[in-house]
């Protein structure tokens, strides 16, 4: 039951009715009924899992809390991280890791019997595997008391609107939020649905438009010359953003319509003028996740330099993994990962550039210029993010950087122009749709683009929704439905 189709939206339709219609007290209980309902829409077998991962991360939790001494505490944690991520492993990476094995063992000559597993992987896993985790760790560290009631956590882990693709919500913050009473609040549920509406407007104009040019070049890349793998890698850095933007406004608004406060997921990455900032703006509950959980434990910063530059190694390749058991997200992890490093270290021969060259004087030039770079070195990664396999990554880059030659060196290939006169209304579409998202953006600068209608005559705002649904009903395309994350 993907967010944007007609079952999901009667069924949200449904839920909401009941959720205001019942008695407080008795609101998460269908919210949790409705989370379960959601999830075995996807496959029934699916939730006997959650189910069984719900109830001995409780009971575990319960006992983590009850334990008295250190040795207690630090066991029961590391049985459950073992059994989180152990599961995981086994579903996600097993294969992936038993495939490469093999294949190096066959390019030594060594005959090696390595069985090779293919598990269907349950969609969401990465998700409430990643909140599960934080839960039990912010038990051991003290900064929550297990919670007792069962069907509560439940919810935590299941709630629909984070279940598939997060945002990853911590437990200290979405728990208690379970427990109050969630009254209706007009202006609450209408600034919900007007984040659902602009998350609509994200996924299925400007993702489903861009989807169609991007998958056709990333199909065959082969076929194409560099100035039209530059588009199409220029398109899917949209593309990405728009899926997992417009995902996370939906689930948030969601949230909302229901009464809970969610973790904001991106805050205008593009805008970034360093790497360090792309990634304090970029899928915010994950890379706080892996800072909480991961680089903090590590060591952090309050360490020896050497040793620092390996932690934030570790966490980009681990972050890439996360993302698919394929090499193609290693690399981009770890190609994340050197860029933070060289920024950290060019730091002070970068001021020294920008004092000689005199930008300090012309601050909005250097701004400019800094998030240009910034945004070219985030859209080279993509590369390795979308392409199907690690070797047309390579011909794409090694083409992005060769093949910028004379017509009869890019004979037999698709060029540019034939490919944007194809496809020339999915590139107006995509022009046009991608300039208004990049103008509610500026205007997001300011301040919150919906207080900021609010302050506008009745027909300028009406017209401006009115604008939107007229643009999703009339520009998006449906057959582009599947978010780009559910398969994390």
């Amino acid at each position: 039951m993907l967010f944007n189709s007609v079952e999901f939206l009667l069924f949200f339709i449904g839920i909401g009715f009941v959720y205001f219609a019942i008695p407080a007290r008795f609101r998460w209980m269908l919210l949790l009924f409705g989370s379960y309902v959601f999830y075995m829409s996807w496959e029934p077998s699916y939730a006997a899992l959650l189910g069984l991962i719900t109830v001995v991360n409780y009971y575990l939790a319960i006992r983590l809390g009850r334990s008295i001494t250190v040795r207690g505490k630090k066991t029961i944690l590391a049985l459950t991280v073992t059994i989180n991520a152990g599961l995981l492993f086994s579903l996600k990476y097993l294969g992936f890791f038993a495939e490469s094995l093999r294949t190096v063992f066959h390019h030594h000559g060594v005959a090696a019997a390595i069985p090779v597993f293919s598990i269907a992987l349950p969609v969401g896993i990465s998700f409430y595997t990643f909140k599960i985790m934080s839960y039990t760790i912010d038990v051991y560290r003290g900064k929550l008391e297990p919670e007792r009631n069962i069907g509560l956590f439940a919810l935590y882990v299941a709630f629909f609107p984070q279940l598939i693709a997060g945002p990853i919500d911590r437990s200290t913050r979405l728990l208690p939020q379970f427990r109050e009473e969630q009254m209706f609040d007009y202006r609450r549920v209408s600034d919900g649905l007007k984040l659902i509406l602009w998350g609509f407007f994200q996924k299925m104009v400007i993702a489903g438009t861009l989807t169609i040019m991007v998958d056709l070049v990333y199909s065959k890349p082969g076929q194409y010359d560099a100035p039209t793998l530059a588009l199409a890698t220029l398109f899917f850095a949209f593309q990405i953003y728009c899926d997992f933007s417009g995902y996370s406004d939906i689930a948030i608004g969601i949230a909302q319509v229901f009464g809970y406060g969610s973790i904001n997921n991106f805050e205008r990455p593009y805008f970034s003028r360093s790497i360090p900032e792309f990634w304090r703006r970029w899928h915010i509950s994950l890379s706080t996740w892996f800072r909480d959980y991961l680089y903090i434990p590590l060591g952090g910063s309050r360490i020896s330099i050497p040793r620092w530059h390996v932690n934030i190694m570790i966490v980009f390749l681990v972050s890439g993994l996360w993302h698919g058991a394929n090499w193609t997200f290693v690399v981009w992890g770890a190609i994340h990962g050197c860029y933070y490093i060289l920024s950290v270290l060019t730091k002070s021969a970068r001021e020294k550039t920008v004092a000689t060259l005199g930008l300090v004087r012309l601050p909005r030039l250097h701004q400019g210029i800094q998030m240009a770079i910034t945004f070219c070195l985030v859209t080279f990664t993509w590369i390795f993010f979308r392409a199907n396999t690690i070797s047309d990554a390579f011909y794409i880059v090694s083409k992005l950087f060769t093949g910028w030659g004379s017509a009869s060196e890019t004979a037999g290939t698709n060029t540019l122009a034939s490919f944007v006169s194809s496809h020339f209304f999915e590139f107006c579409v995509a022009i046009v749709s991608i300039t208004v998202m990049g103008m509610v953006h500026t205007l997001q600068v300011r301040g919150n683009v919906r207080n900021m209608l609010r302050s506008k005559p009745i027909w300028l705002r009406w017209a401006a929704y009115y604008a939107i649904v007229a643009a999703i009903l009339l520009l998006s395309n449906f057959g582009s439905k599947q978010f780009i994350y559910f398969q994390f």
